[in-house]
């Protein structure tokens, strides 16, 4: 299946409205948007890498599985008209935009994870870290959206403990997808969904979240930050964004940060 979009985009530097910035192999697209953020990337700039040598997960330690040629592993430079208090909402909002786009192009249902992981029949295929980054000298921040979602990687590729936890769209469907046409699609939809943040829809945002969230009324364990394992009741995202947990007590945990896991029923 021919890329176009794909190839376009690395001839011309552009998709649609977003200049690009593409590498055949990189450590870390974050780590390059972070970079040029500082040196005035402007808005809706586009880092994008075939492959990735050091790809990063949300929590310290993890990474992401990046082989060339199969996956979208990208990051979007973003100056969002928000308060910085409102930028973790950003993540939810790149979840809904991934699912809108896989729904439009595929016949995947996908679901999500709180705060920031895309499943698909109960295995991740994609994941999102959103950073950061004090512009120096200008008073300004730019916040980085760096996604990892598994295209046509085969399953086998996956190793050891990833193949009973990881899945691609077409380890899922049978089918190969045009990453150019998905990343045009995803970026459309992050292109909506930003604006409606910024138009201080967040809580439509989070309406079509929540339908999509696969850890709501289910038992989950929670991994907070000083390493105490908390066991309760998924009630899912409160009105800012936190995961709400009701443990066994009745106790209401309202959870920023953290590793979040399905606990035995």
């Amino acid at each position: 299946m021919p890329d176009d979009i794909w190839q376009t985009m690395i001839l011309t530097g552009e998709l649609g409205r977003h200049p690009v910035h593409f590498f055949t192999n990189t450590g870390s697209t974050n780590d390059l948007a972070l970079a040029l953020s500082n040196t005035g990337a402007p808005d809706s700039t586009l880092i994008v890498a075939d492959s990735q040598s050091a790809g990063r997960g949300r929590l310290a330690g993890r990474t992401w599985h990046s082989p060339p040629g199969t996956g979208l592993y990208f990051s979007l430079i973003l100056r969002p008209h928000l308060a910085p208090a409102d930028f973790p909402k950003l993540t939810l909002a790149a979840g809904l935009a991934l699912c809108k786009a896989l729904q439009r192009l595929t016949p995947c249902q996908p679901g999500l994870k709180w705060p920031n992981d895309l499943f698909l029949r109960g295995r991740k295929c994609g994941g999102i870290l959103t950073e950061t980054q004090a512009v120096a000298g200008a008073g300004q921040t730019a916040v980085v959206i760096g996604i990892g979602l598994n295209v046509n990687t085969p399953s086998e590729s996956f190793s050891g403990d990833l193949r009973a936890k990881a899945t691609s769209l077409r380890a899922e469907t049978g089918a190969a997808y045009d990453r150019g046409s998905l990343l045009a699609a995803i970026l459309a939809e992050m292109d909506l969904v930003v604006a409606r943040l910024a138009q201080g829809d967040f809580q439509g945002i989070l309406a079509e979240w929540r339908q999509r969230d696969i850890h709501a009324g289910h038992l989950v364990s929670w991994v907070n930050t000083q390493g105490r394992i908390i066991t309760g009741l998924s009630l899912g995202p409160d009105e800012e964004g936190l995961l709400r947990i009701r443990d066994g007590r009745g106790e209401i945990h309202s959870v920023l940060s953290g590793d979040i896991s399905l606990a035995q029923e």
